[in-house]
C-alpha cells in the first residue's frame, strides 16, 4: 500500500542520533511478554519504527506486521527482516488510518506511540485499533511514564483514564501493571510491561 509520508517523523531516524525510543533492541517488557507466550497468532506493531519488537514476536512465531509513518524506518525494519532471514511484513501507514490494511490481528502491540496524539487524535486511534483487533483478542499497550512522555507528544493523561477510554471503545479490560522508565542515557527503556486483558 501507498501512504503520505510524515517528514517531521522521518527525520527522527535520518538525524545524526538515534530517535530516543530507538533503542536497538526489543523493549523488555515485550521480551516479558514473548517469554510469557503472548505475542502469538496474527500479530500488529502500530507504530513498528525500526521493527525490533516486531521481529521479536517473528522469531517467536507469529505472523507479524508492523507500520509506521517513517519510511526510513520501514526500510530498517525490512532490512532487518532480511539480515536475519525472519518473515514479517512491514508497512508504512498511517496508525490513525489502520482499516487501510485489510487485516484483523489478534494482537496489537503499541510502544508509546498513545503519546504523540493529542485527544482528538488519541479518540480516532483507539477507533483505528478497533478495526483491526479481532473481537475478544488482545491490545498491549506500552503506556508511558510523564516525564518519558513529555518530548514526544501532548501531556499523557494518567494511566486509569487511557485504561477507561480503551475499555469505553474496545469492550475489553485493562491491566497496566508498569510503565516504561528513564534510562540515565536520556534513552526510554521498559519496565515489566503493560497488557489488555480480554472481558471475561
Amino acid at each position: 500500500m501507498t501512504e503520505q509520508a510524515h517528514p517531521e517523523w522521518d527525520a527522527s531516524y535520518t538525524a545524526d542520533t538515534s530517535a530516543p525510543w530507538d533503542i536497538g533492541r526489543p523493549q523488555p517488557a515485550f521480551v516479558r511478554l514473548a517469554d510469557e507466550g503472548r505475542l502469538t497468532g496474527r500479530l500488529l506493531d502500530a507504530g513498528c519504527g525500526t521493527g525490533e519488537n516486531a521481529l521479536l514476536a517473528a522469531s517467536r512465531g507469529a505472523d507479524v506486521t508492523g507500520t509506521d509513518v517513517a519510511p526510513t524506518a520501514i526500510a530498517r525494519a525490512r532490512a532487518k527482516a532480511s539480515e536475519r532471514g525472519l518473515t514479517a511484513r512491514f508497512e508504512v501507514a498511517d496508525a490513525l488510518d489502520l482499516g487501510r490494511l485489510s487485516l484483523t490481528a489478534d494482537t496489537v502491540i503499541d510502544s508509546g506511540v498513545f503519546h504523540v496524539f493529542g485527544d482528538d487524535d488519541r479518540a480516532r486511534y483507539v477507533a483505528s485499533l478497533a478495526a483491526v483487533l479481532r473481537p475478544g483478542r488482545r491490545l498491549l499497550p506500552h503506556v508511558l511514564r510523564r516525564s518519558a512522555a513529555r518530548d514526544l507528544g501532548p501531556a499523557p493523561r494518567p494511566r486509569g483514564r487511557v485504561a477507561r477510554g480503551v475499555q469505553r471503545r474496545l469492550g475489553r479490560r485493562v491491566n497496566y501493571r508498569r510503565h516504561l522508565r528513564d534510562q540515565p542515557d536520556g534513552r526510554h527503556d521498559a519496565g515489566p510491561g503493560l497488557t489488555s486483558r480480554d472481558q471475561a
